[in-house]
């Protein structure tokens, strides 16, 4: 039964996926909320170009749901909220799981469920959490048939970076990425390594599980297209962005440079052609 969501999830031709991730807002940040002031707007901007998923929460799902019609992206839900993204990290942090997030998934139609699971320097107790929270949604995804996305995210100390900055250390990585699917992954939603040439290491890790790459941090429209191509040719089944799309002058053509490079295999090039100057 999974199957059949996951069947909504990625592209009937390319087997591949697109989602484009506007769930910031649940995360307390005000860094995070550039280009999804009006998150309604947002939505439409985005079901008018088209990716494949469009990831939300709980509270602003319905904005996606409540259009009419069927060709709309499907729905990625997120179900964790955490307090681990900020410059200036507060004495206790954590990452809690929505109630019921499964049946909630179900409620608003979802194509797949997203639980983070964090690798955080001096911080072992958000990954225990993460753990928990993975282990607890499980049985429920496996019971009714939903799709779970699992995002190991490995961080940069805090003190170096300056806030949340993944780290692109592929021996870090791997093995994150690997324990998601030792705890029954569906999906990997994975950090981008610091060498796209060597991101094949990851996709042979996850083995049978298909690998979405995250975007990271704002980035110049060459740089982000020329990765996502070289992820692609790597064997990466998608890409999961948010900043470089919803940030953009132009997000509904970044979307269709995006989906050209992923579905049609476009080069950069090519695809650059499809955003307004």
């Amino acid at each position: 039964m999974k199957q059949f969501r996951l069947n909504r999830l990625f592209n009937a031709r390319s087997k591949r996926c697109f989602d484009v991730a506007i769930d910031h807002g649940f995360f307390n940040e005000r860094g995070f909320l550039g280009g999804i002031e009006n998150l309604e707007t947002c939505v439409k901007t985005l079901v008018t170009a088209a990716p494949d998923a469009i990831q939300l929460t709980i509270g602003q799902a319905p904005l996606l749901q409540s259009l009419p019609g069927k060709e709309k992206p499907a729905l990625v839900l997120r179900t964790d909220v955490a307090n681990v993204y900020g410059k200036d990290l507060p004495d206790h942090l954590f990452s809690r799981m929505i109630s019921q997030p499964v049946e909630q998934g179900l409620r608003l139609d979802a194509a797949c469920i997203v639980v983070n699971l964090f690798r955080i320097p001096g911080e072992p107790e958000v990954t225990d959490q993460c753990i928990q929270n993975i282990l607890n949604v499980k049985p429920d995804c496996d019971r009714y048939g939903m799709p779970l996305m699992i995002e190991p995210l490995v961080f940069k100390p805090n003190a170096e970076a300056g806030g949340y900055m993944v780290d692109g250390d592929l021996e870090k990585i791997l093995p994150l990425v690997r324990q998601a699917v030792e705890l029954g992954a569906d999906i990997i939603k994975a950090d981008p390594t610091d060498d796209p040439g060597v991101y094949r290491q990851v996709i042979e890790i996850a083995g049978r599980i298909p690998v979405l790459v995250r975007g990271g941090g704002r980035v110049s429209d060459m740089e982000i297209l020329k990765r996502t191509f070289d992820l692609i040719q790597q064997g990466a089944a998608g890409i999961v962005y948010g900043r470089n799309v919803i940030q953009h002058k132009d997000p509904s053509g970044m979307t269709r440079a995006l989906m050209a490079i992923v579905h049609d295999g476009a080069t950069p090039e090519a695809a650059a052609k499809l955003i307004r100057a």
